[in-house]
């Protein structure tokens, strides 16, 4: 049996600071994928929701939230939470529902009303928490760590602020051909330098915000997909959800400490990388295969290792592939056409429902200004918080 689940719509509410609640982004969202798709919402079988922690009880239970949104009409729901990996999780719960035959029609929905400014822990005391102790033991807000993983690189690479900005005015102009970014706004690598300095060496326009938006997604049976009509659409063929391998000897905040390696070898491969790998296995594909690509650019310098991390290019040469323009409109393989969370800003559970949004887009070659040419495979990645892998591998 093939693994492939076919995406017959793909929605999207636009990102920015709107003031409403999540459940009206999401539902706006998946109205447009229903419409998108041609179907009528009496035909979902299933509702998938990616959870936002911040919404309350809704938000704890958004499969259902959604579906109530909708309006009630019988379809079994699931609710996921997997931090910045919510939206790849809830496609994976998705395509394993209609490969088991329990569904022909799903809907996949993640949807955000972001806090203003940098994500702050929740409130409690959680002296088993990671998350909880990097804020309170380090004082390591996101954008600390951001910085951390910055100067890991400069150190170790010889990268520059100079190259960190490159990858903002990349993914700046992108986003201000994207109709649902929230900075559509081109900028130059002096105003990447002028603006206010956040966590050495980042400033102001190397890390992503906070937002409100939404996503969704309607995946089907290929043979649901005949039936209507749809001859060639655009496939999920692989989604890695993977976790991390015993011992872990390089910190990874949250977590601040390291295994010990006096038993086992690490891997000679990082976390970031073993995503990668799992989707281009499932897949039956390599990097070489790539059209383009939607990485978490929760900072310019987080997209460079991406680039090594998906294997475009060896350790360290990330900013050197930059330079070349193999990541930038009309390069080898264009990364993060959208405009990545440097132009969108992130709302949690929705960003990697929204990368494949962008992958769909791209490989239905209806991306306009944006497009690809040619475009037939394309990955996406990014990390959730506690080993939560995420990438997906979608084809035409």
């Amino acid at each position: 049996m093939s693994g492939d689940v076919a995406v017959l719509g793909a929605g999207m509410h636009p990102w920015g600071k709107w003031g409403r609640g999540f459940v009206t982004y999401g539902r706006i969202a998946a109205h447009a994928a229903l419409a998108d798709a041609g179907i009528g919402w009496p035909e979902v079988r299933s509702v998938v929701g990616a959870q936002t922690v911040r919404g309350g009880y809704p938000g704890y239970v958004a499969g259902a939230t959604f579906a109530r949104a909708l309006g009630w009409q019988g379809a079994r729901v699931a609710s996921v939470y997997a931090a910045c990996a919510s939206g790849a999780q809830a496609i994976d719960t998705a395509r394993a529902q209609i490969l088991a035959g329990l569904a022909d029609v799903v809907l996949v929905v993640g949807a955000d009303a972001a806090p203003k400014g940098f994500f702050a822990p929740a409130g409690g005391e959680r002296p088993d928490d990671p998350d909880w102790l990097r804020f309170r033991v380090l004082g390591a807000t996101n954008p600390a760590y951001f910085g951390l993983y910055a100067r890991r690189r400069m150190a170790l690479y010889g990268d520059t602020p100079e190259d960190f900005a490159l990858v903002k005015v990349k993914n700046a102009a992108a986003g201000a051909l994207n109709e649902y970014a929230r900075y559509r706004t081109s900028v130059t690598a002096e105003e990447v330098a002028a603006s206010a300095m956040v966590a050495d060496p980042l400033r102001l326009l190397d890390i992503c915000a906070t937002s409100d938006g939404a996503a969704a997604l309607v995946l089907c049976s290929m043979d649901f997909a005949r039936r209507r009509g749809v001859r060639d659409p655009v496939r999920i063929r692989a989604v890695s959800t993977v976790t991390p391998t015993f011992p872990r000897a390089v910190l990874d905040l949250p977590d601040i400490g390291t295994d010990s390696a006096v038993a086992v070898d690490p891997s000679p491969e990082s976390f970031r990388a073993s995503i990668a790998r799992t989707a281009y296995e499932e897949a039956g594909i390599g990097p070489e295969d790539l059209s383009l690509a939607e990485v978490y650019d929760l900072s310019t310098a987080l997209e460079l290792e991406w680039y090594e991390d998906i294997g475009l290019c060896a350790p360290g040469e990330g900013a050197k592939l930059l330079r070349s323009g193999a990541t930038g409109p009309g390069g080898r393989v264009p990364v993060n056409a959208s405009g990545g969370l440097a132009s969108f800003g992130e709302a949690v559970p929705a960003q990697a429902i929204a990368q494949v949004c962008e992958l769909t887009r791209q490989l239905r070659g209806r991306a306009g200004q944006r497009q690809v040419p040619g475009a037939r495979v394309g990955i996406t990645a990014n990390q959730g918080l506690f080993g939560h892998g995420s990438a997906v591998v979608a084809v035409r």
